[in-house]
């Protein structure tokens, strides 16, 4: 087992823990000098790009153009959409200055007092507001709707608790911002861009989700609606893992965005915003991984395969070479992304366990005994399962395990998921096992007041009015009241 597994905490002795060695023995991120700020690492970022760019396929399907838009924004334009503002006000960094000058004794440098600036600035929580001042400026009439983009970017929101990847100062994502000529087309794009985050968290990184809409306490700040997917750890805890947001009119309002319509009176637009940021790769971590390391789903994986000779000086290496070049090229040419290790600055077994803790999915190995017999031996990281094989065949092989290993990894992950949704009406009972984690499905009279009095007795919300679950009549377990939805509570990230 290599170095790095030596002092790495067990799931079992403390999850947390466990995911924060993990990050960093895997040389996904580690602490920067920043508070709360991370550094992602190549390994993590690649994870990231393969992210990017297959979230970035679907959202074009879908008409998603992209642009970028200013990180500084001007305060002001905060304070024109009130619940926006009261919403992110206690997490903006703001810029006062644009310029330091030397101390008097020259050994350090201060901000220049003569450089305040005439109006402060915020370094992007989220950049609604001014988008929505830009979009004032390109759309006029009916024909400029649906005017539908997309960022890249990084958004700071000053967090007090940090953790990699779930919850940090700075991170990155993607903001989507549509405006629409009437309610129904921004509603309707509002639930097209939940059901992509749903199929691209389920198809590509093997993570089932709830999806469904959320209550008024937690909707995103400014919006009418907020639709989210929902995913479970296996801690049994939830991580809300992607969110999309109807405006309603609010910002179109705030920021005077109007068109003519085909009568040519002006109406105002109707508006969405959606994200996902880098804590998918957070959930991608605590959904699959183990505790010899990552448990990487193919499709993500910034390497598929790794392919290891194991080699006695330069002549049996440069066989192994030849025999295997020709199934790297085929695997490459099928669009599978192969490591060649071919080091000899390390032992295979320290090879072994370095691909095993960073969750490459399949890992080839072939000796000189391999070459004499024509065999090669194929592990599986997923089930750890090895076994010496015909080397004849072996790239379909390759493939079709490739294609079994993302299935058995969502199916193991569904599986503990719905073992561990649990049907409640009993308040006690709800108390006593909400603790130990899992998706609670509970009626609810659907009152603020109900909701807090669960947060402040169990440290549980309200995750959504889940899609998956129909909606029964009952009765509030808390307040004794008719239900008005069924909703999942759990303990969360």
């Amino acid at each position: 087992m290599a170095k790095e597994l030596k002092h790495m905490t067990k799931r079992a002795e403390n999850y947390s823990q466990w995911y924060n060695d993990l990050v960093v023995k895997a040389e996904l991120a580690e602490q920067s000098a920043v508070r709360g700020c991370m550094v992602i690492k190549p390994y993590g970022y690649a994870i990231w790009e393969k992210m990017q760019a297959q979230l970035d396929r679907m959202f074009k399907e879908t008409g998603v153009q992209n642009a970028y838009f200013p990180l500084l924004i001007p305060k002001s334009f905060l304070s024109r959409e009130a619940e926006h503002v009261k919403g992110f006000a206690k997490e903006c960094a703001v810029v006062t200055h644009y310029r330091l000058k030397a101390t008097e004794d020259g050994n350090g440098v201060e901000v220049d007092p003569n450089a305040k600036l005439e109006e402060e600035l915020i370094i992007r929580p989220t950049s609604e507001t001014i988008i929505w001042n830009t979009y004032k400026n390109w759309i006029h009439s009916w024909r400029d709707l649906p005017l539908m983009c997309n960022q890249w970017c990084n958004v700071m929101r000053w967090e007090m608790r940090t953790r990699p990847f779930l919850r940090t100062s700075e991170f990155l994502w993607q903001e989507g911002h549509t405006a629409h000529a009437t309610r129904e087309e921004a509603e309707k794009e509002a639930q097209t861009m939940l059901r992509v985050y749903a199929d691209f968290a389920e198809k590509w990184l093997a993570v089932p989700v709830v999806q469904g809409v959320k209550s008024e306490t937690e909707r995103f700040a400014g919006a009418l609606d907020t639709y989210t997917i929902e995913a479970m750890m296996q801690d049994g805890k939830a991580l809300q893992s992607g969110t999309s947001h109807f405006l309603g009119q609010n910002f179109a309002k705030s920021f005077d965005v109007t068109y003519l319509n085909k009568d040519n009176k002006p109406e105002y637009v109707w508006a969405t915003s959606w994200g996902v940021s880098t804590r998918l790769i957070g959930a991608l971590i605590m959904t699959h991984s183990d505790d010899n390391g990552l448990v990487l789903p193919p499709r993500i994986a910034p390497i598929q395969v790794a392919v290891i000779p194991i080699f006695k000086g330069e002549e049996q290496l440069k066989e192994l070479s030849e025999k295997l070049q020709p199934v790297i090229d085929d695997l490459r040419s099928l669009g599978i992304t192969v490591k060649y290790d071919d080091s000899d600055n390390k032992r295979p077994g320290f090879k072994f366990a370095d691909y095993e803790l960073k969750g490459v999915p399949v890992r080839l190995a072939m000796g000189g005994r391999d070459l004499e017999n024509n065999t090669i031996e194929v592990m599986r990281r997923d089930t750890l399962e090895k076994e010496s094989v015909s080397f004849d065949g072996i790239v379909g092989r390759v493939k079709s395990l490739l294609d079994d290993i993302q299935d058995n990894i969502f199916k193991k992950a569904k599986d503990f998921r719905d073992a561990h949704i649990y049907e409640c009406e009993d308040y006690e009972e709800f108390k006593a096992k909400v603790k130990d984690g899992g998706f609670f499905l509970c009626h609810w009279d659907g009152t603020e007041e109900t909701e807090a009095k669960i947060k402040e007795d169990t440290q549980a919300t309200i995750r959504c009015v889940p899609y998956m679950f129909e909606q029964t009549p009952g009765t509030d377990m808390v307040s004794g009241r008719p239900a008005k939805y069924r909703v999942i509570i759990a303990r969360s990230y």
